[in-house]
């Protein structure tokens, strides 16, 4: 039995998760060319972790304002759900890193994969909107495609910029 659709405001919550998580993995990564294969895959994997906790503690302060009241437990719970795409966001890049640690491949050649990896994510992410929407691809949905990885590569050089 198939499952039923999930409601808007809970697609819509993953979806901005996972283009959050995917942003910060990448701003991660860009600076890391100069790094140990064991020091980049600790960045990829600590960024991940530190803004899954961040986001879900974040998205239950603003749920929890929303509604006007402390959530309960299956509210938390929920909001940990809907923060894993952040959490995911760093798990290939950190397996590409380590087959660089592996000797598999060249650190930078790791390194550029993982960050074609996660801007690809990020263009998809117009797939899966549209998808949830319940509507067929079409040209309009790889224009967007092509702004939001676009958009994401600038906010990414920003970050870099401006913190490291």
């Amino acid at each position: 039995m198939p499952r039923p659709p999930l409601p808007v405001e809970d697609y819509a919550s993953r979806i901005s998760a996972y283009v959050y998580g995917n942003i910060l993995v990448l701003a991660a990564l860009l600076p890391l060319n100069t790094a140990s294969v064991v020091h980049a895959g600790l960045v990829v994997i600590g960024t991940s972790i530190s803004t899954f906790i961040a986001h879900a503690f974040a998205e239950s302060v603003g749920r929890s304002a929303r509604s006007g009241r402390p959530l309960t437990p299956v509210e938390r719970i929920q909001e940990l759900r809907d923060s894993v795409p952040v959490l995911t966001s760093g798990l290939v890049p950190a397996a590409v890193v380590g087959m660089g640690g592996l000797g598999w491949l060249e650190l930078s050649t790791a390194l550029l994969i993982a960050e074609i990896w996660v801007v690809t994510r990020i263009a998809g992410t117009s797939y899966v909107i549209t998808r949830l929407r319940g509507e067929r691809p079409n040209r309009g949905t790889l224009a967007t495609s092509i702004v939001l990885a676009v958009v994401a590569i600038v906010i990414v050089v920003i970050k870099v910029l401006l913190t490291h």
